[in-house]
């Protein structure tokens, strides 16, 4: 698991009322970062992001936004710490970059962008073959180990979680103020390590909204999970794609909302 550095969280001073009762205290709270990619020696984008595992946040991002597919496509990554940038280089073409890069102006957050539905119509004929199973159990319990191990969230309170994990346990794990970054990470680590997906599960803390399902269905991932619930879209991609989606999954219950049979 992530051990959170002295760069995660940062000691700002508070004043603090319990119990009718006002004292000047000091706190720690989530660190907040600028990091910009560099894609091919051009400027890209900028995320706002936790500083950690900022390698693996830019593949994954890159992965997300369908400029790469595996670490084959990577001819070198270089991380600038100090100044918050990523240098990728790959063996990405111009005119894809070119093609991708303004669809991604286009895009809504609302539901009907242009680039999600033309993703979608690619990826109804590639529905998620795996002949993964998992019973309710083992998924909770890997869900409680999700929630332990969130360092950072229980010292700030500010963090969401996200972990790739086989039907035992789980495999690797991050931590970023944004959900999307959270699992980016994790897609960065299996692009970067060569994971291979098709019998994993990717466990969230986060809402489960069609972006990150999404995600998901480009990974060829079987099973996505949350604490957290689903959205309308969500669920139908998910049915559409032949992904397992689990919400609301703590304590002693969950809820299956897409191809059910995977838990037993």
């Amino acid at each position: 698991m992530e051990e959170m550095n002295d760069q995660s969280a940062t000691e700002v001073k508070i004043v603090r009322i319990r119990n009718r009762q006002r004292s000047e205290e000091k706190d720690r709270v989530v660190t907040e970062t600028p990091l910009t990619i560099f894609f091919n020696d051009r400027e890209f984008v900028t995320l706002l992001c936790s500083p950690g595992k900022l390698d693996y946040l830019a593949v994954g991002f890159l992965r997300s936004e369908g400029l790469i597919n595996t670490a084959d496509d990577l001819d070198d990554i270089n991380v600038d710490y100090q100044k918050g940038i990523v240098f990728v280089r790959t063996k990405t073409p111009a005119d894809l970059v070119e093609k991708l890069y303004g669809k991604r102006t286009i895009t809504s957050g609302c539901g009907k962008g242009t680039l999600f539905f033309h993703v979608l119509d690619s990826l109804q004929s590639k529905r998620v073959e795996s002949n993964l199973q998992i019973n309710a159990e083992s998924l909770l319990k890997l869900m409680t180990t999700l929630q332990e191990n969130s360092v950072l969230f229980k010292t700030t309170g500010g963090v969401h979680s996200a972990a790739l994990a086989d039907r035992k346990e789980i495999l690797f794990y991050s931590e970023d103020i944004g959900r999307h970054n959270a699992v980016d990470k994790i897609v960065g680590e299996c692009i970067i390590k060569n994971i291979p997906l098709d019998d994993k599960i990717l466990l969230s803390s986060g809402r489960l909204s069609s972006e990150i399902v999404l995600k998901g269905a480009k990974l060829r991932l079987p099973l996505i999970v949350s604490r957290s619930a689903p959205t309308s879209l969500s669920v139908e991609l998910a049915e559409q794609t032949g992904i397992t989606l689990v919400g609301f999954a703590r304590g002693r219950r969950l809820n299956i909302y897409s191809h059910d049979y995977r838990i037993v």
